[in-house]
């Protein structure tokens, strides 16, 4: 396919672009920051006609797409003021998503978010593994954006039946470089308590959009994407024990395994994570 990813600077956005490349599919990073050259253009995806040339094909670049992949956001809490985040996230989710379907594209894969999941969790889940039967419970003004991103999404699908809208619930995103910091939790489970101790490795985060653009059909779906085990070197029981006592578990727990449930990612999309922090790479 040929595919547009837009936040292709980004930590999740590099690898994201790499695997598509070496799965044979021909890439466009769309960014407001790097280099413009082959791969690559830059574009501030918060202006919509920026956003609708830029997908409709670029001169020399290429013309015409056949999928998005937007990843492009400020990716956290606290790095802008609250309401200044959720504009800018929304203007670029609905520009790309408007602009995708102007230029004909009916497959997008987009960033969603762990965050939409009660984090951090102050307030016990239901039930772990947490998994995407739990409702929505967003806390703070970028889980909101992400919960209104996927409504919007959600919505555009029921309007049109050919399009493919899938968002990926990422867990924290991590690179090889950052397992270094993993030791300093193991000795206080409550340090990370706040997300169940999830994370996802970038290269399976890449995985697991490649296999939402090869599988999904027409309509709306969300997933969520963490790594098969967790950031910790005690059992999830263990943790849960510690941490959630009052919190009923909906199965019992084979060792360290994530208690962000892949279940319909791996059901659904084929995903399959590859990647541990204990791999050390």
């Amino acid at each position: 396919m040929r595919i547009a990813v837009t936040g292709s600077a980004g930590k999740l956005g590099q690898a994201v672009v790499s695997h598509l490349v070496e799965t044979g599919h021909s890439v466009t990073g769309l960014d407001a920051v790097g280099a413009p050259g082959e791969g690559f253009v830059r574009v501030d995806l918060a202006d919509s006609g920026q956003v609708l040339d830029a997908l409709a094909g670029v001169e020399e670049r290429y013309d015409g797409l056949d999928a998005v992949v937007h990843l492009a956001a400020s990716p956290a809490p606290g790095i802008r003021p609250d309401t200044v985040l959720l504009q800018d996230n929304l203007a670029m989710t609905i520009a790309v998503f408007q602009a995708a379907r102007r230029a004909g594209i009916t497959r997008i894969v987009h960033a969603s978010s762990e965050t939409l999941l009660g984090l951090p969790l102050t307030e016990a889940p239901p039930a772990a593994p947490i998994d995407e039967a739990q409702p929505t419970r967003p806390n703070f003004m970028y889980a909101i954006g992400k919960h209104l991103e996927e409504e919007l999404g959600r919505k555009l699908c029921r309007l049109d039946a050919d399009l493919s809208i899938t968002g990926l619930r990422f867990s924290n995103v991590m690179a090889p470089d950052d397992y270094a910091e993993f030791d300093s939790w193991q000795d206080d489970p409550a340090v990370r308590r706040w997300n169940l101790w999830g994370y996802i490795d970038r290269r399976d985060g890449a995985h697991a959009v490649e296999r939402a653009l090869a599988v999904r059909g027409p309509g709306y779906e969300t997933y969520i994407i963490a790594a098969a085990d967790t950031v910790m070197r005690r059992d999830s029981a263990e943790l849960m024990a510690a941490e959630f006592p009052r919190v009923p578990l909906t199965r019992p727990l084979a060792g360290r395994e994530t208690l962000l449930s892949i279940d319909a990612a791996r059901r659904d999309l084929g995903y399959a994570p590859r990647h541990s922090w204990l791999d050390g790479r």
